[in-house]
């Protein structure tokens, strides 16, 4: 894998809240943009379908971790070559910090360009806004954006 990715996001809801909204896999495609679906496979598969500048890629995953409330960590079985790692950490009873990292093996020119111009990181850093967003909605506090 020759990229990575680390993006930090404070969110004005309970810890409880942002680990029970990133836990349901169900929920990613309303808070990750270029997530158009994800299937459970069983307990510790699913497969994604992702909708990225320039291609339409799939893959299917497996959790390697699984802290409750604390991490949850995956690697990538078939298909887009990734792993990655979502932590959850409780700044105050009502306030959490989520970090996500990734790292990946670009394909392709379009991907390759993300990667050397931080496009992929700007994307996530929307997705992690948008999970900020309906987290802290979920809480009752969106005027804390």
């Amino acid at each position: 894998m020759s990229s990575s990715l680390v993006e930090t996001v404070d969110v004005e809801a309970p810890l409880g809240v942002t680990w029970a909204l990133w836990h349901d896999v169900a929920e990613w495609p309303k808070f990750l943009r270029h997530v158009k679906d994800v299937v459970r496979i069983d307990n510790r598969s699913f497969t994604w379908w992702l909708d990225l500048p320039g291609a339409d890629k799939s893959f299917t995953a497996e959790i390697t971790e699984l802290v409750p409330q604390e991490r949850i960590a995956w690697k990538t079985t078939d298909g887009v070559e990734h792993a990655g790692v979502v932590t959850f950490h409780r700044l105050s009873d009502t306030s959490s910090r989520v970090t996500l990292q990734i790292e990946y093996n670009p394909q392709g020119f379009v991907e390759r360009l993300g990667a050397l111009t931080n496009l992929d990181s700007a994307l996530t850093n929307y997705d992690l806004g948008e999970f900020k967003f309906k987290a802290e909605t979920a809480a009752g506090n969106p005027a804390k954006l």
